[in-house]
């Protein structure tokens, strides 16, 4: 491969921003050089900024794909090929697809395409027909007696690399209202109200016996798998606790600053969502990003369910209500996901790393993206 000069640029390292010139060689970073250079054929930058490509470490956008509205299906092939596109036009150039394994209040229907979409991004990968880096994180639903079953026939899958906890139960995490619970259940079940009383019953009834089981059992299999594994949803310090317990490192939209400050405590990365921060607030009423990050207790940004959030919400953590600098607020879009991940080989602007980048200017500070690279190769 050719090698490839991008010259006048604002190059975001880990600690700094230099204006300077990347050399890129073999699908890596191969020297980072100050000032301009006379190098025949270097790509003029502008001025722009050269990003490091984002990693998205939880997004449920894949899924919106494969049922793009209630009781419809979509070729999977074309879904993960369209979640791709979009993916690599917010500037992601690893995503982390999420995955359901087991069900709670809706879409029972996924313990049959489950293992279809995983197959899809395999199978996409083989054709080579991606612009990003997709590999599966696996969301357990604790509360399914089937869950561990569902997730051992797929575990050992060649693009699963994560895997999450989730007990989407009433009275407590997400659901803590059961009222609410209770109305959203027979909207997306299709229930009356003495069905999604026995649903959310049999549901409460796996907090003793199931629960527990569960996630014991799952941490265990994924610790010898070498994935890394979040518990989603932590709402007090004793499900921090419970999850430290396990041997897990990461906790995914924790729902209170109490949850968030004992994660801190336990030495365990802390993801919230890209789309919380930008609006200013959980859809949910959970904690605020921002709380967070003005607590210092934010290292991950993700996705979640609208790609194009998380260059913004990088932009965003600069301003001056939250006064973080480009270098580290682009960290938690990159750097800090790929240590949270095990990804030692991207995340950073560096010699040797994967010359997975970004150029990007700011329009009234507003990111405006313009070119995707990965490996070294435009993809966007």
């Amino acid at each position: 491969m050719a090698d490839t000069v991008l010259s006048n640029a604002r190059i975001v390292l880990a600690d700094e921003v230099i204006e300077g010139t990347l050399h890129l060689r073999d699908g890596r970073i191969a020297e980072i050089a100050t000032g301009g250079t006379a190098v025949p054929g270097a790509e003029d930058m502008e001025g722009d900024y050269l990003l490091p490509g984002l990693i998205d470490l939880h997004t449920d956008h894949f899924e919106k794909h494969v049922i793009p509205r209630p009781r419809v299906r979509w070729n999977m092939l074309a879904a993960v090929m369209a979640h791709d596109a979009q993916m690599a036009a917010g500037g992601i150039t690893t995503t982390f697809d999420c995955v359901c394994v087991g069900v709670s209040i809706k879409h029972p229907e996924r313990r049959e395409f489950y293992r279809p979409m995983i197959d899809a991004v395999r199978d996409a990968v083989a054709k080579d027909v991606l612009r990003v880096d997709h590999i599966v994180h696996l969301r357990c639903e604790v509360t399914d007696e089937s869950v561990v079953d569902l997730f051992d026939a797929v575990a050992d899958h060649a693009a699963v690399g994560m895997m999450s906890l989730m007990d989407h139960a009433p009275g407590h995490r997400q659901y803590p209202d059961i009222t609410h619970f209770r109305a959203r259940t027979m909207k997306n079940m299709s229930l009356s109200e003495a069905e999604a009383d026995a649903h959310i019953e049999r549901l409460l009834g796996t907090q003793e016996y199931l629960v527990p089981k569960n996630r014991m059992e799952l941490a265990e299999r994924g610790k010898a798998r070498g994935l890394a594994i979040a518990s989603h949803d932590d709402e007090t310090p004793q499900h921090i606790a419970d999850a430290a317990a396990l041997g897990i490192t990461v906790t995914e939209f924790p729902t209170t600053l109490a949850a968030a400050r004992a994660a801190r405590d336990n030495g365990m990365k802390i993801i919230m969502g890209a789309p919380n921060l930008m609006r200013g607030g959980s859809h949910s009423g959970n904690v605020s990003a921002a709380e967070l990050a003005a607590e210092g207790l934010l290292d991950n940004l993700a996705s979640d369910y609208v790609p194009a959030s998380l260059l913004q919400a990088a932009f965003r953590l600069t301003e001056a209500e939250h006064g973080i600098a480009l270098p580290q607020a682009v960290a938690t879009v990159s750097a800090n996901p790929a240590d949270t991940a095990g990804l030692g080989d991207r995340g950073r602007i560096a010699p040797g790393l994967k010359a997975d980048l970004l150029r990007v200017s700011a329009i009234e500070g507003q990111p405006f993206l313009k070119t995707v690279w990965r490996d070294a190769k435009r993809v966007m």
